[in-house]
């Protein structure tokens, strides 16, 4: 199973690739995530970006349409477009050529370089890999219930986070069907497909295709 930084993501994909290679589990950045971005922020050159003031930055060349609500600490990357009625609530590192669409709401998560959210998504205490896109609706889900402690689901054990908001991991290249639920915790390898409706939870390996939690198989 596919649950390390090194076997989920490739490198520079995100400015934030340094730091999250100092990790082992992708889940262990997700507390940290604004303060990555307080180091990243004075690394970045006031020729590409813009410094809203509170500790926003956006690329000079990025789309923000009207009606956005944006708020620190927030780095948005080169030639992003963020479209009318998204909501960025903060602690949000957003890559290159990215889209945050209609009604997506994200927070607290790292979104690499071609990331599509583009419609009524939410994306929370999550990290989404180079080029992972959600179809319409499809939302990380990051609290449980019982507001009791996120673990990662293996075969054989179960791995305890110290999380309670922990929305979902997608490796590279992961597409989401419309109105699919990524349950806390859940991890999802690169390449894999989840099909529309699904309710997904635990670990899936990469180059896979999910329907059910019964019925996954390797893609051709």
């Amino acid at each position: 199973m596919s649950i390390f930084i090194t076997d989920l993501f490739c490198e520079d994909k995100t400015l934030a690739w340094k730091y999250l290679a100092g990790y082992q589990y992708p889940w262990e950045v997700i507390p940290h995530i604004g303060d990555i971005i307080d180091i990243l922020t004075s690394t970045l050159s006031s020729d590409e970006y813009n410094d809203l003031g509170d500790d926003i930055y956006i690329a000079k060349d990025a789309g923000i349409f009207p009606n956005t609500q944006i708020y620190g600490p927030c780095i948005i990357g080169h030639n992003t477009e963020v479209r009318p009625g998204a909501f960025i609530r903060g602690n949000a590192i957003i890559g290159s050529n990215c889209v945050i669409g209609n009604s997506t709401e994200v927070k607290n998560a790292i979104l690499f370089d071609k990331v599509q959210v583009p419609h009524f998504n939410y994306v929370g205490d999550s990290i989404l890999g180079y080029g992972a896109h959600l179809g319409a609706g499809a939302v990380t889900s990051n609290l449980k219930s019982d507001r009791s402690v996120i673990k990662v689901h293996l075969e054989k054990t179960d791995l305890d986070t110290g999380l309670i908001k922990f929305g979902a991991i997608l490796g590279d290249h992961c597409e989401v069907g419309c109105n699919s639920v990524l349950n806390p915790g859940c991890i999802v390898g690169k390449n894999t497909i989840i099909y529309p409706l699904s309710n997904v939870r635990g670990v899936i390996d990469p180059d896979m295709i999910y329907k059910t939690p019964y019925d996954i198989c390797e893609k051709n």
